[in-house]
């Protein structure tokens, strides 16, 4: 039975002995393969080479990485001795770095490349409790992983009895990892996760993952993030092979090129990859182009088992054939499901991809819940537009009296590291789980989130705002990238808006307006026109107090590198709010 991290390995040791594609990543033009059986054994060894470095039960260790195998490696080696894994982000800054080292005192850290090693090199000397540092690529002044491998292999006549014992001794609900996410405060919190935290997630949504030992899919989202983490153990489990994305601007030619079954992803990567078809779409001459939309109609009203009726699927047919198949080659021709998490899918998205025979599968959870709560599965009856499905096996939820979702099973994590008195504000006496957001139910099994608890604002006429529900229709616009909805104590609520600066460069060449850049083409009065009808054409579906009543361009385009989302694509709200501090006060003067 799998309940600990480690017995993944064993699993692969009865189930998948001989399965030679575990993991791969691309190194030049090639795709380099790790076995089942390599697994195993690297794996062992940096568990004995760790061991005679020192390590003991319930050190922390850091790693900085990409997406790669050699941070399963370390993951497993790390467990197998009861090992703290505290995995970071690659792209926080270096104050983060350094709140987090003095905040765990690592005994190690594991870094990818060059460049990483160079953020947290002059943070070493004020942090004498990390006494290693390796990297998974080749650089000068550091020792590279394969070290422990060599000083593992030597250790393991004399290490093996006592690694044996150290696995046998370590529990279910023994701390695994630490998991930094933002806090409130400004620095970051430690989300601790137990093993069957991670394992219970895992076995639970197995079922509802479609792919066998005979599929492979592609990794792109952070691994160090707890959605991406748990779905590799989840593949791991059920024997999935697991190819790396060299990185996140070459994950469509990797698509292309090796034609996985399956990936996790985001919203916003979803948004990015259908803008483009309908940019693409649009440029098509005259006849192929009035096909292409006909079919994005069609597949805007598609519906689950077949509810529009005959005359629709056979229509639906023809679409899938004409333009549909394309979508599918442009994901490699062979995806089974996409599970989508971490923010709110549109609507119209899922329909779409749905329609395109792509079931997107949307899901729901937290760092703290390690992390699926709910899911939809990829088949009728399991599933339902704009939901984010049934409720995990094993996990309890329900919706106070002010519609907060409340979550309660084995997923929930052991607490926030340092922080007894932060998590007893989210954990209460009953082990109710306040997840902050606010939901219902649908049909009495579908979870729906409406919004996030904190999120919610307040106008100085008593109007209750909920800024996410405006923000993911104003995104349904080809025309709007990235957009904040303000007005916490002001007369009315307003949104700043930064453009999709390429579909804008495309418009403009298609309607002769000059584009010289994005500082200038934000204030051309016809831009600023046809992007307010966008925001009027939201605002129908809005209730009069609640629509918005003016805007902003802005010409920055925002991302987790510039500061304004975090690496998970969500808006920054404070750090945004800093940011347009002045022209929030040009809009309310």
């Amino acid at each position: 039975m799998v309940k600990r991290i480690f017995d993944l390995l064993d699993n692969y040791r009865e189930c998948f002995p001989d399965k030679i594609d575990a993991f791969a990543k691309k190194e030049g033009e090639q795709w380099i393969t790790y076995s089942s059986e390599q697994y195993l054994t690297y794996s062992n060894f940096i568990s004995y080479a760790l061991l005679e470095n020192g390590l003991k039960k319930n050190d922390c260790v850091i790693s900085i990485s990409n997406n790669r195998p050699e941070w399963n490696f370390l993951d497993m080696g790390l467990a197998q001795i009861g090992a703290v894994h505290v995995p970071l982000y690659p792209t926080i800054n270096a104050k983060s770095y350094d709140y987090i080292i003095q905040h765990c005192q690592p005994v190690a850290i594991f870094v990818s490349d060059q460049i990483l090693y160079e953020k947290i090199e002059p943070l070493l000397a004020d942090h004498p409790s990390v006494k290693l540092v390796y990297s998974f690529e080749k650089i000068k002044a550091v020792a590279h992983w394969t070290r422990l491998l060599e000083a593992g292999e030597k250790a393991e006549a004399n290490l093996k009895s006592e690694l044996t014992a150290i696995k046998e001794s370590i529990q279910p609900d023994d701390l695994a990892t630490i998991i930094y996410t933002s806090g409130t405060t400004g620095n970051p919190k430690g989300v601790m996760l137990s093993h069957n935290n991670f394992m219970s997630n895992v076995l639970a949504s197995a079922a509802r993952l479609s792919l066998d030992s005979s599929h492979k899919t592609l990794s792109f989202l952070p691994i160090n993030h707890v959605y991406e983490r748990m779905v590799n153990y989840q593949y791991q489990y059920k024997g999935v092979s697991i190819y790396y994305a060299e990185s996140m601007d070459t994950i469509g030619d990797n698509l292309r090129e090796l034609k996985p079954h399956g990936f996790a992803t985001v919203p916003r990567l979803l948004e990015k990859v259908y803008d483009k078809i309908m940019a693409k779409g649009k440029s098509l001459p005259f006849i192929k182009k009035s096909i292409f939309l006909w079919a994005v109609k069609l597949g805007s009203k598609y519906e689950l088992n077949r509810a529009n009726g005959s005359w629709y699927e056979f229509k639906l047919k023809i679409a899938r054939k004409l333009i549909f198949s394309k979508w599918q080659e442009a994901l490699g021709g062979n995806i089974m499901f996409m599970c989508s998490g971490g923010a709110a899918l549109q609507v119209r998205l899922e329909r779409l991809f749905w329609a395109a025979g792509i079931p997107v599968q949307e899901g729901y959870g937290l760092t703290e819940t390690s992390p699926i709560i709910a899911a939809n599965q990829n088949a009728y009856p399991d599933v339902k537009f704009g939901t984010v499905g049934p409720v995990l096996k094993g996990v309890e939820v329900k919706i106070a009296d002010d519609g907060e979702i409340l979550a309660r099973g084995p997923n929930i994590m052991l607490g926030y590291y340092k922080n007894p008195e932060l998590t007893k504000q989210v954990i209460d006496e009953d082990g109710w789980f306040h997840t902050g957001d606010i939901g219902c139910w649908e049909e009495d099994r579908f979870l729906k989130i409406t919004d996030r608890k904190k999120e919610i604002f307040k106008t100085s006429g008593g109007i209750y705002i909920a800024p996410q529900v405006i923000e993911n229709r104003l995104k349904e616009s080809p025309f709007i990238d990235q957009n904040i909805v303000i007005g916490e104590f002001k007369r009315f609520p307003s949104v700043i808006i930064s453009p999709d600066f390429e579909f804008l460069k495309e418009y403009c060449k298609r309607k002769k307006i000059p584009f010289e850049s994005p500082e200038d083409v934000i204030f051309n009065q016809k831009i600023q026109v046809r992007i307010w009808k966008e925001v009027q054409k939201m605002n129908v579906n809005l209730d009069r107090p609640k629509k918005i009543k003016s805007f902003r361009l802005v010409a920055d385009v925002w991302t987790p590198e510039s500061g304004e989302l975090s690496p998970t694509l969500k808006l920054k709200r404070k750090v945004l709010k800093n940011k347009y501090q002045l022209l929030i006060e040009e809009i309310y003067s």
